[in-house]
């Protein structure tokens, strides 16, 4: 049987005028060559870990002729060099590769040093002050990032080879420095350990090219850690070992003995942990593990201590406050009050409009009239910001309470260098996970008191654990839990839908009369939501309720995935609220702009910004490759190579709209959502709004989330660790 020929390979050099297209992640690319022997500019299409305009190649391939884009040279190898020519290198210098060298300096290099200007760069740096308008910082910063450049060149060329996308190529360089390739190649399963984005798939692959067999234990235990850190990512502080089992299995495609040799050298190693949770065997990540243990004797410790403060009588004290701010209390708060003026610590929870505000209020202001030394505090820049603005004394995030020390990635208050108070208030605790937990009550001097203040029936937090849950459910910590709505709260619809939610009542979505502050618009597929929810956003709510369509009005949806997901829903959004900005910047499978809402994905401590924090893009700078943030009237830079922490926030999920509240919320509640439809879930959303709630969908989709009360169980073992030390 004759073989088909197969088309000659060519070979094709040339200077890359514009890089049309090129995906960071795949490296796929489209070039305008001015390539040898030919008069037109040649297109060339192939893939490169990194190229810039300016750079000589070598492609090897064959030509094509494409039936919308016409003849293109498809090159199957493309090796690419340092420009030699002085145009040449005046336009890689341009490209925005360098941070430091625009257009305009790259031209004043060129006529300053012609061919020899890399050479200059690397080996003569201190000469790059005779160029006009470089002094010392600039010539700093274009020696440091040209160093960079050619370290996360050597990355990308390493993930390239190994077939794998070369997106996190700066993230991976901030991460292990100029020793990354040789970190990867001995260990490449640690990417998915220390780089987010970079999942145990993409290390195994690198492991598989390196020749690492399926069955070696290096591959195995990996995989192990692996599982018990996606758990984590659900909220798990461990897992059940046939669970455990199962993933790993999944995962590994191994035997399931190979399974349990890695398991119990994992073991034995430290790396996880083994111990019951409700008579049932768990594997715990060892920090999660040493945490929840730490927490719960550090709170045994406060509970089992005498009062900061004299013993005060609330027959005298209840009736003083009453008069101070002309409030009359319910019974209810007057019981409150008293807890928490004779415990050492106590837990205070409800829904909106029940007096959660007027009881912390009352207890601050009668212990501050004794002279009580008062620390207040909150998991997120805007919970602290309302705590602030509630109490009039200044409440701080609980990150800048304990002085988080980027250099030595620790905080500076812990038991060696305690806070200074009688009393620490810890306000939406139901956002604070194990570690940020850990790390607060090992701050807490062991004379003061603690008073935790939070919504029970909220989502838990999106970091492992369920601290507020654990510490309530444990039954050792005194619990104040607040169900009467106020009059004048009760007159908004938002907070009587919201505990209809919380109790099970499926809401009335019945049109009503008049003006209100909660309306539900029907729409019968996803759409129709779509549209109704851009309309809303863009035209409606703005015109009727005056709201800025981007700073007010918060799209929350259930999931992320699916055409009314926060993802789909942001690039509709953005398309509609921000159609045509001067300058943008593709990264990581977004368009950032000035005048975008971004939202902070990660906790990044040296600039300062947390996970759920949302700020406003004030300018793309491309000479620089540095895009500048607004959070809160303070601007934060980030390169164009970290903007995988950033996703724009025109629309978010419920899970990260915990602790923050907006003018306006819009919800989808469709069937599509069905996975993640819970009771717990539609309540937090409904409670993010402060002025308007619109949920937008189905009355059937309502009605499912209101009646699924289980949630997802989460797998931790500080309430056991509590009751245990209450008991002893």
């Amino acid at each position: 049987m004759n073989q088909p020929a197969q088309s000659p390979s060519e070979v094709l050099v040339g200077n890359v005028e514009r890089v049309t297209f090129h995906s960071e992640e795949s490296g796929f690319c489209v070039l305008r060559v001015k390539a040898r022997g030919h008069r037109d500019l040649v297109t060339t299409i192939g893939h490169a870990a990194m190229i810039s305009a300016g750079e000589w190649i070598t492609a090897t391939g064959e030509w094509t002729n494409d039936r919308n884009h016409g003849l293109q040279f498809k090159a199957r190898f493309l090796k690419t060099s340092e420009p030699s020519s002085v145009e040449g290198i005046e336009k890689y210098l341009g490209s925005g590769m360098i941070r430091g060298i625009g257009p305009a300096y790259a031209k004043r290099l060129v006529q300053m040093f012609g061919k020899d200007v890399f050479d200059v760069i690397e080996a003569n740096p201190e000469r790059l002050r005779e160029v006009t308008g470089i002094g010392p910082m600039r010539a700093a910063k274009i020696t440091s990032a040209w160093a960079d450049q050619k370290v996360i060149r050597e990355i990308m060329v390493f993930l390239h080879s190994h077939t794998v996308g070369t997106a996190r190529a700066v993230r991976i360089f901030k991460t292990y420095g100029v020793d990354a390739v040789q970190i990867m190649s001995d260990n490449p399963y640690r990417l998915a350990r220390d780089i987010r984005g970079i999942g145990f798939r993409t290390a195994d692959t690198i492991a598989e090219k390196l020749g690492i067999e399926k069955t070696a234990m290096v591959r195995l235990c990996a995989g192990i850690s692996y599982a018990l850190t996606e758990a984590m990512g659900q909220g798990h502080c461990g897992l059940p070992v046939a669970e455990l089992k199962d993933l790993a299995e999944k995962l590994l495609e191994v035997d399931r003995a190979l399974i349990t040799t890695a398991l119990e050298l994992e073991l034995v190693g430290g790396t996880v942990i083994a111990d019951t949770v409700d008579d049932r065997e768990c594997i715990f990540l060892g920090g999660l593990y040493h945490a929840e243990k730490k927490i719960a004797e550090r709170l045994n410790t406060l509970l089992t201590g005498a009062l900061p403060w004299p013993a005060i009588d609330p027959d005298k004290a209840l009736p003083w406050i009453e008069k101070r701010t002309a409030l009359t209390l319910a019974p209810s708060q007057r019981e409150a009050i008293a807890l928490a003026l004779r415990s050492k610590m106590t837990v205070i929870t409800g829904g909106p409009g029940v007096g959660k505000t007027t009881i912390v209020n009352a207890i601050l202001r009668i212990l501050a009239a004794k002279g009580v030394q008062l620390l207040l505090c909150a998991p997120t820049g805007r919970a602290a910001k309302r705590m602030t603005e509630a109490t009039g004394m200044e409440a701080k995030t609980i990150h800048r309470l304990l002085e988080f020390d980027p250099k030595a990635f620790g905080f500076k208050r812990d038991q060696e260098n305690p806070l200074e108070c009688d009393l620490l208030v810890v306000d939406e605790s139901s956002m604070v996970d194990v570690m940020l937990m850990q790390s607060l009550v090992n701050a807490i001097p062991d004379t003061a008191a603690l008073l935790i203040v939070g919504d029970i029936d909220q989502l838990p937090s999106v970091g492992p654990g369920q601290v507020l849950a654990d510490i309530i459910g444990s039954g050792t910590v005194p619990v104040v839990r607040l169900t009467e709505v106020f009059r004048q709260a009760a007159q908004s619809r938002i907070i009587t839908t919201a505990h209809q939610i919380n109790q099970g009542r499926t809401p009335n979505l019945g049109k009503v009369e008049g003006e209100t502050d909660f309306y539900f618009m029907p729409a019968a597929d996803p759409e129709q939501a779509v549209s109704r929810i851009i309309n809303l956003v863009g035209k409606h709510i703005p015109r009727r309720f005056g709201f800025d369509p981007i700073r007010d009005v918060q799209v929350l949806c259930p999931m992320n995935r699916g055409g009314v997901g926060a993802r789909s829903l942001n690039i509709e959004l953005q398309a509609a609220l921000n159609p045509a900005p001067a300058t943008k910047v593709e990264r990581f499978g977004w368009t950032f702009a000035p005048g975008d809402k971004v939202m902070q994905i990660e906790n990044d401590y040296d600039k300062e910004v947390y996970n759920g924090d949302i700020g406003y893009v004030q300018e793309v700078d491309t000479d620089e490759g540095e895009l500048t943030v607004d959070f809160d009237g303070r601007a934060v830079s980030f390169q164009f190579g970290e903007l995988d922490t950033l996703v724009p926030a025109y629309a978010a999920t419920i899970h990260k709209s915990q602790g923050s509240e907006y003018p306006a919320v819009v919800i989808p509640v469709m069937t599509q959502h069905y996975a993640m439809l819970q009771r717990n879930l539609l309540y937090t959303g409904v409670t993010r709004g402060k002025k308007l709630v619109v949920l937008v969908g189905q009355s059937k989709a309502v009605a499912i989330a209101v009646k699924n009360e289980s949630g997802r169980r989460r797998w931790s073992k500080l309430n056991e660790w509590l009751a245990d030390a209450g008991a002893s």
